[in-house]
């Protein structure tokens, strides 16, 4: 679908995304890589034509997510297929759905339907309506896309079917990987979703981390993912553990003014703002804050 785009309108499309970003204090963490980033000889206007397009709500969290420079970072490229786990409101599923085009496929992957349970939030409904998620949200993406939209599936962390075995190009755990980690030690859905996200990969294919990311001063306890927040060395073990070569980081996603206390929770920030009140000072605080200070990884499936 991307081709018939005019020059001038990709030019366009790149100029209007820069002007997004703001600029970024140490974008770059190459130097703990044992790689480097091969993407960056690729082209990727399409992808910044994509990004251009999107409603105006949508553009105003791209100085927070800097999508084009993550999906950069993880060498996404057309007509691949790519597992996104937590695919929740489609937020990066809609970017994916256009990016990908024909020739490619996006599988959406949920928690565990047994985990569901695991929230003290989640209702008798709400996790009674988790059973059928995966005909309701591939009906859901469907509306998302056009004609010119990658095919969607998905399925169920922890039950992976075969037919997804060694398939995709990359997966993704975009702010996803923080309640696995919190139930781990009841019912090991963090090793089973790695698990599957090494089985889907094909060999030499990626994995993406985009995480909210505990300081390594912060207590273990702090950052066992209750409060949304992990430790960098602790995904990258886990990763690893998992059979995963760990390839390096990218600054891009860091948010310094993001200096949690041992009793905050990531949802107090944008835009959840949990227990902030609209007009408050608190969330007047919050707001200049901004979104949560994440970290953005990079791992291989060895050959």
């Amino acid at each position: 679908m991307h081709s018939r785009f005019a020059p001038v309108l990709v030019l366009a499309a790149a100029t209007f995304l820069a002007a997004c970003q703001p600029a970024a204090e140490n974008t770059e963490e190459i130097a703990d890589a044992s790689s480097a980033n091969s993407a960056s000889t690729n082209n990727y206007e399409s992808l910044a034509t994509v990004l251009a397009a999107q409603p105006t709500e949508v553009v105003a969290r791209y100085q927070y997510r800097h999508p084009q420079e993550t999906l950069e970072f993880f060498e996404l490229q057309p007509g691949m297929t790519v597992l996104e786990a937590l695919p929740g409101g489609g937020w990066y599923s809609k970017l994916l759905l256009s990016y990908l085009g024909t020739d490619g496929k996006l599988i959406g992957a949920d928690y565990a339907q047994e985990m569901w349970p695991k929230f003290s939030w989640a209702s008798e409904e709400f996790v009674q309506e988790r059973t059928t998620w995966i005909a309701d949200w591939t009906a859901k993406a469907a509306t998302w896309g056009n004609s010119d939209s990658a095919h969607i599936e998905a399925f169920k962390l922890g039950s992976m079917p075969d037919e997804h075995i060694a398939t995709a190009d990359r997966v993704l755990f975009i702010r996803a990987l923080h309640n696995l980690a919190r139930f781990e030690d009841d019912g090991g859905y963090l090793s089973k979703a790695l698990a599957d996200a090494y089985a889907a990969l094909k060999p030499g294919g990626l994995l993406g981390v985009v995480q909210h990311q505990a300081a390594d001063t912060m207590s273990d306890a702090f950052a066992d993912g209750s409060r949304g927040y992990l430790k960098k060395a602790f995904v990258i073990e886990k990763l690893e553990q998992s059979g995963f070569e760990y390839l390096g980081g990218l600054g891009i996603n860091h948010n310094h003014n993001d200096q949690p206390s041992e009793d905050d929770i990531v949802w107090r920030l944008p835009p959840t703002f949990d227990g902030a009140e609209e007009g408050s000072a608190l969330r007047e605080e919050l707001t200049a804050v901004g979104e949560s200070n994440r970290m953005t990884l990079k791992f291989r499936k060895p050959e």
